[in-house]
């Protein structure tokens, strides 16, 4: 269970809009900036002002409602696991395991349950003791709601780390990791209160699909159609 935990501390990000202004270049006279040349001008904007890095992620993650992906987790004690991952804003949410795995995590818009088929254990926590935000509000500030402790980039991604201190048992850091190119969430990394280590990647992202309502129902504690 302590791997469940983890992957609950798995992040709490959200920024603050206010006063932030992207830096853009202006077009020389008979020039006309195009939507590529202004990805490009952010995205250096973005390893040279942290600022504009930390506004890019809270514009991804602001700008879909909904998510669809594939994930690949390697746990605490070093374990791969993978599955599917559904998010319908705010609130909503449901890592869906891949066999062997016996574990799903899903987020009804109040509570969080860990369940286990196989040992048919559920554990219920608040979706505000969890570091889940980034994933389940509708609004991301990561400078209102956690201290964001570095920004770096290198050839491949933006890093943005940051401290959450209003996690159930204490503070967890997470490392969230952005695509270079496109800026999207890649993966992330979260340290626990108990310093056990999640890291989860993301592929296969598509955020215009919304997922059935029902992938977000938690079950009673009883219920386990498919314990082995």
């Amino acid at each position: 269970m302590k791997n469940a935990i983890a992957l609950l501390c798995c992040s709490s990000l959200f920024l603050s809009a206010s006063g932030m202004a992207f830096a853009q270049k202006t077009p020389g006279p008979g020039k006309r900036a195009t939507p590529k040349t202004e990805d490009t001008a952010r995205v250096q904007s973005a390893d040279e002002q942290p600022q504009v890095a930390i506004q890019m992620a809270n514009d991804y993650f602001n700008a879909s409602q909904v998510m669809t992906a594939d994930f690949v987790q390697i746990g605490a004690d070093g374990r791969r696991s993978e599955g599917k991952l559904y998010v319908s804003k705010p609130g909503r949410l449901r890592f869906e395991y891949a066999q062997p795995a016996t574990m799903e995590i899903i987020a009804d818009g109040v509570s969080v349950a860990i369940r286990d088929r196989k040992l048919q254990t559920q554990e219920l926590y608040f979706i505000n003791d969890t570091p889940l935000k980034f994933l389940l509000k509708a609004g991301v500030n990561l400078q209102r709601d956690v201290k964001i402790m570095s920004v770096s980039s290198d050839d491949k991604a933006t890093t943005i780390d940051v401290e959450d201190t209003a996690t159930f048992g204490g503070t967890s850091t997470i490392k969230l990791r952005f695509d270079k190119k496109s800026f999207s969430l890649k993966q992330w990394e979260v340290t626990d209160p108990q310093g056990y280590q999640t890291l989860v990647t993301l592929h296969n992202i598509d955020l215009n699909a919304t997922p059935d309502g029902n992938l977000f129902k938690i079950p009673s504690n009883n219920h386990f159609p498919f314990a082995n």
